[in-house]
């Protein structure tokens, strides 16, 4: 029905762990969204009752302790599978949105203590104005949501974990918007911690950020300093669009063509509708940025790690990783991300993590992971029957808590 992949565990030198975990993570390409056009080679792949059970049956297969979904339509179809295979589930959509972000977690392990939404749209970046769209510091609106619970382990209401799962704001060109949508979710995830007074507690958040691991968010969530090249792409992307200013004029279809003839023009690389930003409109700066995700936590990458130590033992056999697609330095963060999270007939890129917090007083480590799926077993493009019910590839990985 799917095509599996091998399991990869790493050797452990800890002491013997508090617990284990298992976490998977999985845009499974909302139903409402698919275009036959967008997936030219999927055909079959793309009806209801040919992905469907693909997505449920590969969901199952992980047996994952706690599941971190995007894009999820049908819920009324996903709801039962997910209870009858005794887990307990969380939904939550951006307004107006007809697919959304599932948090699902295993009701004999969990018990939920709370939740909360955050809609990045109204979330303010900043105080020092008068002006409420300022305060905001946004340059789109996109009706992308944040999405977290609280945890408790089932038997022991005073030990759990944070899982928080998010779906960023796709449009390649708007790279400041994501790293602003990025740096309030890991605020927002640690003040919800605080409100209710788990601070011990781990935090996982893992998701579809639509960014790649050499994007300026990636490097600000891992604590990376900025590339010359990265300011330049946040730089760029400071504009204030239509959605912000109703006065911005509309983008002509001159306009959009005055980047040659127009007709190689990636439309999904050119900002339209739009106006550059000035000091009034309270976009963040690049000192203002790294000032704002400083003051929450740097992140680790369950796969990150967990490559990075398969290439570290020498075991590269069957080790693709974005580094070696892009050429980046291995020594990077992010270097050993999945070579690919996403991959169809017109786009193929990194964009899902499983990224984690520890706290001084619970240590998290990488004990295996899901291999990601080879470019070969891909190259048709997704979804495709027999190999994957989604664009996206999902990602699972099991850590330990001490």
């Amino acid at each position: 029905m799917f095509l599996s992949r091998p399991w990869k565990s790493l050797p452990s030198t800890q002491t013997p762990p508090r617990s284990t975990l298992k976490v998977m993570s999985w845009n499974l390409l909302a139903q409402c969204l698919i275009r036959s056009n967008l997936f030219p080679t999927s055909s079959k792949a793309l009806k209801t009752s040919h992905r469907e059970p693909m997505l449920h049956a590969e969901v199952l297969s992980h047996s994952a302790d706690i599941m971190c979904m995007q894009e999820v339509d049908r819920i009324e179809k996903l709801s039962p599978v997910l209870e009858q295979a005794g887990y307990c589930s969380t939904y939550a959509t951006g307004p107006g949105k007809q697919h959304g972000c599932l948090i699902a977690y295993k009701r004999n392990k969990y018990n939920r203590l709370g939740e909360l939404v955050i809609e990045y749209d109204k979330q303010e970046v900043r105080e020092d104005s008068s002006h409420p769209a300022a305060r905001v510091g946004s340059s789109r609106v996109t009706k992308n949501i944040g999405f977290m619970v609280a945890l408790a382990e089932a038997g022991a209401d005073h030990q759990g974990i944070i899982v928080a799962t998010t779906h960023l704001f796709w449009h390649p060109a708007f790279t400041y918007e994501r790293a602003r949508q990025a740096g309030i979710l890991i605020r927002e995830v640690l003040n919800f911690r605080q409100s209710m007074k788990l601070d011990h507690w781990p935090c996982i958040i893992a998701g579809d950020f639509n960014f790649t691991p050499d994007d300026p968010a990636y490097s600000l969530l891992v604590g990376e300093p900025l590339t010359e090249a990265q300011s330049q792409r946040l730089h760029m992307s400071r504009v204030i669009h239509i959605t912000i200013d109703p006065t911005v004029p509309p983008t002509t279809k001159k306009t959009e063509n005055e980047e040659g003839d127009g007709s190689e023009a990636d439309p999904d690389r050119i900002i339209n509708n739009s106006r550059v930003a000035t000091s009034s409109d309270g976009l963040l700066s690049d000192f203002e940025l790294t000032s704002f995700f400083i003051n929450g936590a740097k992140l680790r990458s369950a796969y990150d790690e967990g490559q990075r130590a398969q290439r570290d033992n020498g075991t590269t056999s069957d080790l693709y990783t974005f580094g070696d697609r892009v050429s980046s330095p291995l020594t990077r963060l992010g270097a050993h991300e999945p070579m690919w999270t996403s991959y169809t007939h017109y786009w193929k890129t990194t964009l899902d993590y499983i990224f984690f917090l520890d706290t001084p007083k619970h240590s998290i480590n990488v004990a295996g992971y899901l291999n990601p799926h080879r470019t070969t077993d891909m190259e048709i493009g997704l979804p495709q029957i027999g190999i994957c019910g989604s664009d996206h590839v999902s990602l699972c990985a099991e850590l330990i808590l001490s």
